[in-house]
């Protein structure tokens, strides 16, 4: 007899022909991924923190030991079907990024020179007033912002005609821009579309990108904290075309650490005082950032965390009116090894105090190469399964997950794990996991 949490399987389109990977930003997280894709598939890395090609998935009872690979359960592009393409506002190919960045060693790049060296970037859409540390040259003009977005589409089309690609997806891992709120330009699309014709200041170049990619029917992922995306106008243009997003802020160094740690005092019924963190980086993230505007949009973004983890509202005698500070210091020698501390203060039975440290050493780019390369794989999948608009199972790999209108955000990152597992299941028609293994002992 069949268990009732098991379906039919979705329908899901073959993943045949090559897969266009289009980054916004041909920076270090970019070239790091790029680089290390390469370096993986000539067989001299391994895919270190990525789900798709490490991950395995249980299926069915524990007794049954049915734990396939991700990447053979659900049919996902290969590694030696992705083609890359980017924008930048400099014009150094991904080599000559690479290198600058300083986050891979030379002898590696070295080896990879010539697939590094034949990715040029576009010129980029850029407005200095939304990313104010950077200035480039390598920048289009228009008109308006809405010619900016037909360059983005031309430049799309002419991507998936030059490269033959069959299927295409883009990630923003551009820099962080201010902070920007949604207005009356972002409630339609006919707003939209009219503020960008108007100039609208309400319009960030991320929305001009990731309207251009809707617009072409290509999957787009918001890998930084901008607004972008996140707007009932542009998410209600992507349900309508059949797209699916996903965003924001990719979830690799000090608040992956937060989503590990804080669901652990909750389950235990910990108490805390409060949480300091404070980083130091290097890295042109680390530049932009330094500007309060820009560095006002990350702390949203970093600052929300805890309070949709531990639900003061829900447990107020151990969570209410805890202190929560953010700090991040750009400081150069450090480059992309970005070094985050946390002081924890925390209260046990009885309310005595204790204290937990911790002092993240980690690379940033390093974390954030295997979310592009799972985000760019599974957005394809669900584009290819018919799924559309805000992909909430891909929450697993952002600090502020877009959520429908109402709903708050899952930040637990077990949670966000079992949401993501489970929609694999649901896609191949397999029993969804519960967790609560009665049947073990009837």
């Amino acid at each position: 007899m069949s268990n009732q949490n098991q379906k039919m399987p979705v329908a899901i389109e073959d993943p045949g022909g090559r897969l266009g990977v289009l980054l916004v930003g041909l920076g270090a997280v970019s070239t790091t991924f790029i680089a290390g894709v390469e370096a993986i598939k000539r067989g001299i890395a391994e895919p270190i923190g990525s789900l798709t090609q490490m991950g395995t998935i249980r299926l069915g009872k524990r007794t049954d030991n049915r734990v396939p690979m991700i990447r053979e359960f659900v049919p996902l592009a290969g590694l030696n079907d992705l083609v890359f393409g980017a924008w930048d506002i400099f014009e150094e190919d991904a080599y000559e990024s690479a290198v600058h960045s300083g986050v891979l060693e030379h002898g590696l790049l070295n080896q990879l020179k010539t697939e590094l060296q034949a990715i040029k970037p576009m010129k980029a859409v850029f407005d200095q007033k939304y990313v104010k540390r950077l200035n480039g040259t390598h920048v289009k003009q228009g008109a308006n912002k809405m010619e900016l977005a037909e360059q983005l589409i031309e430049d799309i089309e002419n991507f998936r005609r030059v490269n033959e690609c069959d299927r295409l997806v883009m990630v923003w891992c551009a820099s962080t821009e201010i902070f920007l709120h949604a207005g009356g330009e972002h409630k339609d699309i006919e707003s939209f579309e009219r503020a960008l014709r108007e100039n609208s200041p309400a319009i960030a170049p991320s929305m001009i990108y990731a309207y251009a990619a809707i617009k072409s029917g290509v999957p787009f992922a918001n890998g930084a904290p901008n607004l972008t995306v996140d707007t009932p106008a542009l998410t209600r243009l992507a349900i309508d075309k059949g797209v699916p997003i996903c965003g924001k802020d990719f979830k690799t160094g000090q608040t992956l650490m937060k989503t590990i740690i804080a669901p652990g005092l909750k389950s235990r019924l910990i108490g805390l005082h409060g949480w300091f963190s404070t980083n130091i980086l290097g890295n042109r993230d680390g530049e932009v950032l330094d500007d309060p505007e820009s560095f006002k949009t990350k702390e949203e973004s970093k600052l929300s965390v805890l309070e949709y983890i531990l639900q003061p509202d829900v447990y107020p005698t151990l969570y209410k009116d805890f202190s929560h500070i953010v700090r991040i210091n750009y400081y150069p020698p450090r480059g992309d090894n970005k070094e985050g501390w946390d002081n924890i203060d925390i209260f046990g039975w009885l309310g005595y105090p204790m204290q937990i440290k911790v002092d993240f050493l980690c690379r940033d780019s390093i974390l954030a190469a295997p979310l592009v390369l799972d985000l760019a794989l599974f957005l394809d999948l669900a584009k290819r399964a018919g799924m559309r608009g805000i992909q909430e199972w891909l929450s697993f790999y952002f600090k502020s997950p877009m959520t429908a209108p109402g709903l708050y955000p899952e930040h637990d990152l077990f949670i966000q794990l079992m949401k993501l597992k489970n929609t694999l299941r649901h896609l191949r028609g397999e029993e969804l996991i519960t967790h609560l293994g009665l049947e073990y002992y009837d």
